[in-house]
């Protein structure tokens, strides 16, 4: 740093490694050594500050609402700013709201976070489009004595901006000064009508019931669904087909999306294909889209629920087989782990996974932040240095977002674990119980230091890796031929280390000794699949079923 170096470039740079990197810095506004000296800055004169109102009319809404109000902006009008936020998305501002009445006004300024500018204050001067939103939230009188206000979903899939009866406001072309300041007034007159369900067809069928557990958890009506695809001559058969259960995040399109996949369509409807029947789940949780098929302190019993209710229900409707061996799981990244999970704590009921770029299946990276060893999940030292923890990356290497970044973006969409987003999810499921009746963070989303308690319950309960390695005597003998994993070795969410580490240690295994199957596509990103197409791995998931069949079993489901 030059003599000439100026004051404001000095605290500049304070706030900077403050707000980035978390150290224990001279707060701005103390005495600072420049040029030799010791000199106290002068107090900033007062600005006026940028201010949004957002309020909503009784004809949207007739009572009050506790909820998160939000204010975003685009350079473009066209999709609404509301549907250009995500993880590197426009800028949006959010703050949380108690009990607003109808005309009643919610303020944003530049003291509330947004992201990717963290401050109304450091938006450039120019042109925008603006938009305003409401989110609504519920109050849950869960059944472990906590009532917490969280956003209930409406069959959209935990997504504010599309949810049913939220609220938002018209797309305005306005000029933005921060310098200048100013009151800007937005009223959030729309209201998001419900979902239209699509209409079921010969091949695909839909359900939906309320989840007596779940219900019961949460204190407020809890849904399960599934959608169907049924093979090509169901309706003219008597026989029972084997089921793929396909995991994955909320959605009500056909599952294996025959309608954009030609090769795989052709293929589904001639005679030399096999005929199974392909199941997604619709689980979505007042915390995400999805319930992670397991049963949480935080999210409620949904691995019980989708075992003992919503498999049983489809296995009623639908001519299955119901035996192992032809009950198989696949997915993707958060379906990945799930259908990893699904069968490792089930290995009796499940025949076999197919499980591709899962989510952490231990928590030694989990999206960049080892939480076992790093003290932050924002940066990582290495002796004197300081460095920032990526979060996700190109397939050449270079980063997209930084771990703090990822969880800032959260932290505005939502507080208390509300944002709809990853890392809340996990935290929610993998967990503690907090006493506020949120879950315990497993690091503080403002300065990243992580609490170690909390990463040791994550260790205990949902480590993919620590439980197979603390039980392989019982469950290995069951699991033995059907673990298939596959995963770029790019993965943009670096999901391939830890996925490495439960290959590396699964060849350690003895008694039985199993390797399981892992494949790892060269330079590829999330959510590489593997090398075949998806008609080609459809059959190879047939084959090994036929494999497996015990002995007197038929497979009038197949014939070749």
């Amino acid at each position: 740093m030059s003599a000439g170096t100026t004051l404001d470039q000095i605290r500049g740079l304070l706030l900077w490694l403050t707000m980035s990197v978390g150290l224990a810095l001279v707060p701005i506004g103390y005495d600072v050594l420049v040029a030799g000296q010791t000199k106290k800055p002068a107090a900033p004169a007062a600005k006026p500050g940028l201010k949004i109102e957002i309020s909503f009319p009784a004809s949207a809404h007739a009572g009050p609402i506790t909820g998160r109000v939000f204010f975003m902006l685009s350079r473009k009008g066209e999709p609404e700013p509301r549907f250009q936020i995500g993880r590197t998305g426009v800028p949006f501002f959010g703050r949380d709201i108690e009990r607003l009445e109808p005309g009643q006004p919610a303020i944003i300024d530049e003291s509330d976070l947004g992201t990717p500018v963290e401050s109304l204050r450091d938006i450039p001067p120019g042109d925008y489009f603006v938009q305003a939103f409401v989110n609504r939230y519920t109050e849950f009188p869960r059944a472990d004595g906590h009532r917490v206000w969280m956003h209930e979903d409406q069959w959209e899939g935990q997504r504010w901006q599309r949810s049913p009866g939220n609220l938002y406001s018209d797309v305005e072309r306005v000029h933005l000064d921060a310098r200048a300041g100013g009151m800007m007034k937005l009223v959030a007159k729309h209201v998001i009508p419900p979902i239209q369900l699509p209409a079921d067809t010969e091949s695909v069928k839909r359900f939906r019931f309320q989840s007596p557990s779940l219900t019961k958890f949460w204190g407020r009506p809890i849904y399960l669904g599934a959608t169907v695809l049924l093979p090509r001559d169901y309706a003219t058969s008597t026989i029972s087909y084997p089921v793929n259960y396909i995991q994955g995040h909320f959605s009500l399109a056909p599952p294996l999306n025959l309608e954009g996949n030609q090769e795989l369509a052709q293929a589904w409807m001639s005679d030399e294909f096999p005929r199974l029947i392909a199941v997604t789940f619709q689980h979505p949780t007042p915390y995400f889209d999805d319930s992670y098929a397991v049963n949480s302190v935080n999210v409620g019993p949904y691995g019980d629920a989708i075992m003992q209710e919503l498999i049983p229900e489809v296995e009623k409707r639908f001519r299955v087989i119901r035996a192992p061996y032809a009950r198989i799981l696949s997915g993707g990244s958060t379906g990945g782990w799930e259908s990893l999970a699904l069968q490792i704590f089930h290995p009796d009921f499940f025949g076999g996974t197919w499980s591709y770029c899962p989510d952490p299946v231990t928590f030694s990276d989990v999206e960049g932040i080892n939480i076992y060893e790093d003290e932050n999940a924002y940066y990582k030292r290495y002796g004197w240095r300081t460095v920032f923890t990526p979060n996700s990356r190109e397939t050449d290497g270079q980063i997209r977002l930084t771990s703090r970044q990822r969880n800032y973006f959260e932290l505005v969409n939502g507080t208390n674990g509300r944002s709809g987003e990853q890392i809340d999810i996990w935290s929610a499921v993998f967990g503690p119980l907090g006493e506020d009746g949120y879950f315990e963070p497993l690091f503080d989303k403002k300065t990243g230091v992580i609490h170690e308690s909390v990463a040791q319950y994550w260790r205990e309960h949902f480590d993919l890796l620590s439980y197979l390695q603390r039980n392989w005597a019982s469950v290995g003998p069951k699991l033995v031929d059907k673990l298939h994993v596959y995963t770029g070795d790019m993965d943009t969410y670096y999901l391939n280390n830890s996925t490495r580490e439960l290959d590396k240690w699964m060849k350690t295994t003895a008694n039985p000794h199993d390797e399981g199957f892992f494949l790892y596509g060269d330079g590829k990103p999330h959510c590489w699949s593997g090398p075949v197409s998806q008609a080609e791995r459809l059959k190879e998931i047939a084959q090994y079923i036929m494999y497996k069949k015990p002995d007197g079993a038929t497979t009038p489901w197949w014939r070749y």
